[in-house]
Protein backbone atom coordinates (compact mmCIF):
# COMPACT_ATOMS: atom_id res chain seq x y z
CA UNK A 1 0.00 0.00 0.00
CA UNK A 2 1.68 3.28 -0.67
CA UNK A 3 2.15 5.67 1.95
CA UNK A 4 -0.39 8.37 1.46
CA UNK A 5 -3.03 5.51 1.68
CA UNK A 6 -1.82 3.93 4.55
CA UNK A 7 -1.42 6.98 6.42
CA UNK A 8 -4.76 8.16 5.57
CA UNK A 9 -6.20 5.02 6.95
CA UNK A 10 -3.65 5.17 9.95
CA UNK A 11 -4.77 8.42 10.87
CA UNK A 12 -8.73 8.22 10.88
CA UNK A 13 -8.19 8.57 14.86
CA UNK A 14 -6.16 11.92 14.41
CA UNK A 15 -8.69 13.52 11.92
CA UNK A 16 -11.58 12.90 14.21
CA UNK A 17 -10.01 14.31 17.10
CA UNK A 18 -8.80 17.59 15.63
CA UNK A 19 -8.38 17.36 11.72
CA UNK A 20 -11.59 16.10 11.33
CA UNK A 21 -13.29 18.73 13.28
CA UNK A 22 -10.65 21.34 11.46
CA UNK A 23 -12.61 20.28 8.03
CA UNK A 24 -15.67 20.83 9.57
CA UNK A 25 -14.59 24.32 10.17
CA UNK A 26 -13.47 25.28 6.77
CA UNK A 27 -16.83 24.35 5.82
CA UNK A 28 -18.58 27.54 7.57
CA UNK A 29 -19.84 29.59 5.48
CA UNK A 30 -18.49 33.30 7.08
CA UNK A 31 -15.14 34.34 9.27
CA UNK A 32 -16.66 34.95 12.46
CA UNK A 33 -14.96 35.19 15.78
CA UNK A 34 -16.10 32.00 16.67
CA UNK A 35 -14.82 30.32 13.45
CA UNK A 36 -11.14 31.63 14.67
CA UNK A 37 -11.93 30.79 18.28
CA UNK A 38 -12.49 27.22 17.02
CA UNK A 39 -9.70 26.66 14.93
CA UNK A 40 -7.29 27.60 17.50
CA UNK A 41 -8.83 25.71 20.18
CA UNK A 42 -9.05 22.31 17.51
CA UNK A 43 -5.32 22.90 17.22
CA UNK A 44 -4.17 23.00 20.86
CA UNK A 45 -6.25 19.78 21.65
CA UNK A 46 -4.45 18.22 18.91
CA UNK A 47 -1.11 19.15 20.76
CA UNK A 48 0.42 21.48 18.15
CA UNK A 49 1.25 23.38 20.99
CA UNK A 50 -0.16 26.88 21.90
CA UNK A 51 2.30 29.38 19.80
CA UNK A 52 1.77 27.42 16.62
CA UNK A 53 -2.01 27.72 17.18
CA UNK A 54 -1.69 31.32 17.67
CA UNK A 55 0.75 32.30 15.12
CA UNK A 56 -1.50 30.08 12.34
CA UNK A 57 -4.27 31.51 13.40
CA UNK A 58 -3.08 35.28 13.38
CA UNK A 59 -1.63 34.26 9.58
CA UNK A 60 -5.04 33.06 7.84
CA UNK A 61 -6.33 35.93 9.41
CA UNK A 62 -3.74 38.52 7.42
CA UNK A 63 -4.21 35.80 4.23
CA UNK A 64 -7.96 35.76 4.33
CA UNK A 65 -7.65 39.71 4.26
CA UNK A 66 -4.77 40.32 1.61
CA UNK A 67 -6.49 37.94 -0.54
CA UNK A 68 -9.85 39.34 -0.15
CA UNK A 69 -11.51 35.53 0.84
CA UNK A 70 -14.99 35.32 1.36
CA UNK A 71 -15.23 31.68 3.24
CA UNK A 72 -13.07 29.35 5.10
CA UNK A 73 -13.60 26.77 2.67
CA UNK A 74 -10.36 29.02 0.40
CA UNK A 75 -8.25 28.91 3.05
CA UNK A 76 -7.97 25.49 3.86
CA UNK A 77 -5.61 24.42 1.42
CA UNK A 78 -3.76 27.70 2.84
CA UNK A 79 -3.81 25.77 6.00
CA UNK A 80 -2.56 22.65 4.39
CA UNK A 81 0.85 24.55 3.50
CA UNK A 82 1.39 26.02 6.16
CA UNK A 83 1.67 23.06 8.12
CA UNK A 84 3.74 21.20 5.26
CA UNK A 85 5.75 24.50 5.27
CA UNK A 86 6.39 24.59 9.03
CA UNK A 87 7.75 20.43 9.04
CA UNK A 88 9.82 20.92 5.92
CA UNK A 89 11.64 24.22 7.53
CA UNK A 90 14.03 21.41 9.42
CA UNK A 91 16.56 20.19 7.45
CA UNK A 92 16.42 16.78 6.99
CA UNK A 93 12.99 16.31 7.55
CA UNK A 94 11.58 12.94 6.34
CA UNK A 95 14.90 12.22 4.58
CA UNK A 96 16.44 8.71 4.98
CA UNK A 97 19.92 8.25 6.97
CA UNK A 98 23.08 9.11 4.96
CA UNK A 99 24.54 5.42 4.58
CA UNK A 100 27.54 7.12 2.34
CA UNK A 101 30.05 7.58 5.04
CA UNK A 102 29.89 3.55 6.31
CA UNK A 103 29.74 2.41 8.85
CA UNK A 104 26.90 4.74 10.16
CA UNK A 105 26.18 4.58 13.63
CA UNK A 106 22.50 4.77 15.02
CA UNK A 107 22.46 5.19 18.56
CA UNK A 108 18.84 4.62 19.71
CA UNK A 109 17.63 6.25 22.46
CA UNK A 110 14.34 7.03 24.56
CA UNK A 111 12.09 6.14 27.57
CA UNK A 112 10.50 2.59 28.20
CA UNK A 113 7.83 1.81 25.98
CA UNK A 114 8.57 4.47 23.50
CA UNK A 115 9.23 1.75 20.61
CA UNK A 116 12.45 2.39 20.76
CA UNK A 117 14.06 -1.73 20.50
CA UNK A 118 11.42 -2.36 17.95
CA UNK A 119 12.43 0.17 15.65
CA UNK A 120 15.70 -0.72 16.14
CA UNK A 121 14.48 -3.74 14.28
CA UNK A 122 12.74 -2.61 11.87
CA UNK A 123 15.50 -0.29 10.58
CA UNK A 124 17.73 -3.58 10.59
CA UNK A 125 14.73 -5.27 8.51
CA UNK A 126 14.99 -2.45 6.12
CA UNK A 127 18.82 -2.00 5.61
CA UNK A 128 18.47 -6.44 5.16
CA UNK A 129 16.29 -6.02 2.70
CA UNK A 130 18.13 -3.59 0.57
CA UNK A 131 21.36 -5.50 0.73
CA UNK A 132 23.18 -3.59 3.31
CA UNK A 133 25.31 -5.44 5.79
CA UNK A 134 23.94 -4.57 9.59
CA UNK A 135 25.15 -5.10 13.18
CA UNK A 136 22.83 -4.31 15.84
CA UNK A 137 23.90 -4.02 19.69
CA UNK A 138 22.38 -4.69 22.18
CA UNK A 139 23.19 -2.21 24.72
CA UNK A 140 20.40 -2.15 27.25
CA UNK A 141 21.85 -4.37 29.45
CA UNK A 142 19.79 -3.62 32.32
CA UNK A 143 16.85 -5.83 31.52
CA UNK A 144 17.67 -9.42 29.91
CA UNK A 145 14.07 -9.03 28.18
CA UNK A 146 15.20 -6.48 26.06
CA UNK A 147 18.40 -8.22 25.13
CA UNK A 148 16.12 -11.22 23.96
CA UNK A 149 14.06 -8.76 22.22
CA UNK A 150 16.65 -7.74 19.94
CA UNK A 151 18.03 -10.93 19.15
CA UNK A 152 14.44 -12.39 18.14
CA UNK A 153 14.61 -9.03 15.91
CA UNK A 154 18.39 -10.23 14.91
CA UNK A 155 17.06 -13.87 14.15
CA UNK A 156 14.04 -12.72 11.96
CA UNK A 157 16.26 -10.50 9.44
CA UNK A 158 19.57 -12.31 9.74
CA UNK A 159 21.39 -9.76 11.39
CA UNK A 160 24.11 -9.73 13.64
CA UNK A 161 23.66 -9.05 17.28
CA UNK A 162 26.14 -8.09 19.74
CA UNK A 163 25.44 -8.98 22.83
CA UNK A 164 26.87 -9.38 26.26
CA UNK A 165 25.68 -10.57 29.85
CA UNK A 166 23.10 -9.00 31.75
CA UNK A 167 24.68 -6.10 33.99
CA UNK A 168 27.70 -5.74 31.42
CA UNK A 169 29.01 -1.99 30.78
CA UNK A 170 26.65 -0.92 27.97
CA UNK A 171 29.22 1.07 26.27
CA UNK A 172 31.78 -1.92 26.21
CA UNK A 173 29.07 -3.68 24.04
CA UNK A 174 28.67 -0.48 21.85
CA UNK A 175 32.42 -0.20 21.21
CA UNK A 176 32.51 -4.38 20.67
CA UNK A 177 29.53 -3.30 17.85
CA UNK A 178 31.38 -1.00 16.13
CA UNK A 179 34.44 -2.27 16.21
CA UNK A 180 32.90 -5.77 15.08
CA UNK A 181 31.01 -3.23 12.22
CA UNK A 182 34.24 -1.89 11.09
CA UNK A 183 36.65 -5.12 10.23
CA UNK A 184 33.51 -6.43 8.76
CA UNK A 185 33.11 -2.99 6.64
CA UNK A 186 29.31 -3.05 7.34
CA UNK A 187 27.23 -0.62 6.49
CA UNK A 188 25.43 0.32 9.45
CA UNK A 189 25.58 -0.42 13.18
CA UNK A 190 22.27 -0.02 15.54
CA UNK A 191 22.97 0.45 18.93
CA UNK A 192 19.94 -0.38 21.37
CA UNK A 193 20.16 1.35 24.88
CA UNK A 194 18.28 1.06 27.89
CA UNK A 195 14.90 2.85 28.30
CA UNK A 196 15.97 5.13 30.54
CA UNK A 197 13.75 7.62 32.31
CA UNK A 198 14.53 10.88 31.46
CA UNK A 199 14.88 12.26 35.27
CA UNK A 200 17.19 9.33 36.40
CA UNK A 201 20.46 10.84 36.56
CA UNK A 202 22.61 7.67 36.50
CA UNK A 203 21.65 6.36 33.39
CA UNK A 204 21.06 9.48 31.47
CA UNK A 205 25.34 9.41 32.53
CA UNK A 206 25.65 5.90 30.93
CA UNK A 207 24.13 7.16 28.21
CA UNK A 208 26.27 9.97 27.66
CA UNK A 209 29.27 7.64 27.81
CA UNK A 210 27.77 5.48 25.45
CA UNK A 211 27.50 8.63 23.29
CA UNK A 212 31.76 9.68 23.98
CA UNK A 213 32.98 6.51 23.23
CA UNK A 214 31.14 6.02 19.70
CA UNK A 215 31.50 9.88 19.43
CA UNK A 216 35.27 9.11 19.56
CA UNK A 217 35.56 6.10 17.74
CA UNK A 218 32.71 6.42 14.76
CA UNK A 219 33.46 10.58 14.49
CA UNK A 220 30.19 13.00 14.20
CA UNK A 221 30.10 12.14 9.82
CA UNK A 222 28.95 8.48 11.27
CA UNK A 223 26.91 9.67 14.55
CA UNK A 224 23.41 9.55 14.58
CA UNK A 225 21.38 9.70 18.04
CA UNK A 226 17.98 9.04 17.42
CA UNK A 227 15.83 9.50 19.77
CA UNK A 228 12.78 7.58 19.68
CA UNK A 229 8.79 9.15 20.76
CA UNK A 230 5.62 7.72 21.36
CA UNK A 231 3.08 9.81 19.52
CA UNK A 232 0.48 8.99 21.90
CA UNK A 233 2.29 11.57 24.49
CA UNK A 234 1.50 14.27 22.86
CA UNK A 235 3.56 17.48 24.45
CA UNK A 236 4.83 15.42 27.47
CA UNK A 237 7.10 13.70 24.10
CA UNK A 238 7.84 17.43 23.01
CA UNK A 239 9.06 17.25 27.06
CA UNK A 240 10.92 14.30 26.68
CA UNK A 241 12.73 15.37 23.57
CA UNK A 242 14.07 18.37 25.31
CA UNK A 243 15.52 17.04 28.09
CA UNK A 244 17.37 14.17 25.38
CA UNK A 245 18.38 17.10 23.65
CA UNK A 246 19.75 18.75 27.04
CA UNK A 247 21.87 15.73 27.73
CA UNK A 248 23.09 15.04 24.33
CA UNK A 249 22.68 16.26 21.33
CA UNK A 250 19.63 14.69 19.18
CA UNK A 251 19.80 14.18 15.55
CA UNK A 252 17.04 12.29 14.51
CA UNK A 253 13.72 11.62 15.49
CA UNK A 254 10.91 8.60 14.75
CA UNK A 255 7.47 8.52 15.67
CA UNK A 256 6.05 5.49 16.75
CA UNK A 257 2.54 4.18 17.63
CA UNK A 258 0.95 7.33 15.60
CA UNK A 259 -1.77 5.03 14.09
CA UNK A 260 -2.97 4.80 17.57
CA UNK A 261 -3.01 8.39 18.57
CA UNK A 262 -5.74 11.59 18.42
CA UNK A 263 -2.37 13.90 19.28
CA UNK A 264 -1.65 14.78 15.61
CA UNK A 265 -0.01 18.02 15.97
CA UNK A 266 2.69 16.70 17.89
CA UNK A 267 5.24 16.34 15.06
CA UNK A 268 4.44 20.11 14.27
CA UNK A 269 5.60 20.86 17.73
CA UNK A 270 8.32 18.74 17.83
CA UNK A 271 9.67 19.96 14.43
CA UNK A 272 9.28 24.06 15.53
CA UNK A 273 10.73 23.46 19.73
CA UNK A 274 13.55 21.22 18.50
CA UNK A 275 14.39 21.95 14.61
CA UNK A 276 15.20 18.14 14.55
CA UNK A 277 14.03 15.93 11.57
CA UNK A 278 11.53 13.74 12.18
CA UNK A 279 12.84 10.82 9.61
CA UNK A 280 10.46 7.89 10.03
CA UNK A 281 6.70 7.44 11.18
CA UNK A 282 5.90 4.28 12.82
CA UNK A 283 2.41 3.27 11.64
CA UNK A 284 2.30 -1.00 12.87
CA UNK A 285 3.72 -3.48 14.73
CA UNK A 286 5.10 -5.29 11.62
CA UNK A 287 8.58 -4.99 10.31
CA UNK A 288 7.20 -3.08 6.83
CA UNK A 289 5.67 -0.75 9.13
CA UNK A 290 8.26 1.76 9.42
CA UNK A 291 8.40 4.49 6.93
CA UNK A 292 9.81 7.82 5.45
CA UNK A 293 8.28 10.90 6.85
CA UNK A 294 6.75 12.80 4.01
CA UNK A 295 5.46 16.20 5.17
CA UNK A 296 3.50 16.74 2.25
CA UNK A 297 1.21 13.20 2.62
CA UNK A 298 1.52 14.07 6.33
CA UNK A 299 -0.64 17.54 6.01
CA UNK A 300 -2.63 16.14 2.86
CA UNK A 301 -3.67 12.81 5.19
CA UNK A 302 -4.67 15.26 7.78
CA UNK A 303 -6.75 17.31 5.86
CA UNK A 304 -8.26 14.86 4.01
CA UNK A 305 -7.14 15.94 0.47
CA UNK A 306 -5.48 14.72 -2.59
CA UNK A 307 -2.49 15.36 -4.37
CA UNK A 308 -2.73 15.26 -8.71
CA UNK A 309 0.51 14.12 -8.38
Amino acid sequence: MAFFAKLKESLKGVRERWSGGISKLFSAKTFDAEFWDSLEDQLIAGDTGLDFAEETVEFLKDEAKRRGLKTPAELKNIFTEKITGELNAVAGMGKSFDLSKAPLVLLMIGVNGSGKTTSAGKLATMYKVQGKKVIMAAADTFRAAAVDQLKIWGERSGVRVIAQGQGSDPAAVAFDAWKAAESSRADVVIVDTAGRLHDKHNLMEELKKIHRILLREAGAERLETVLVLDAVLGQNSVAQAETFNNIIPVSSIILTKYDNTAKGGVVISIARKLRVPVRYIGLGEGAEDLNNFDPSEFADALMETERNS
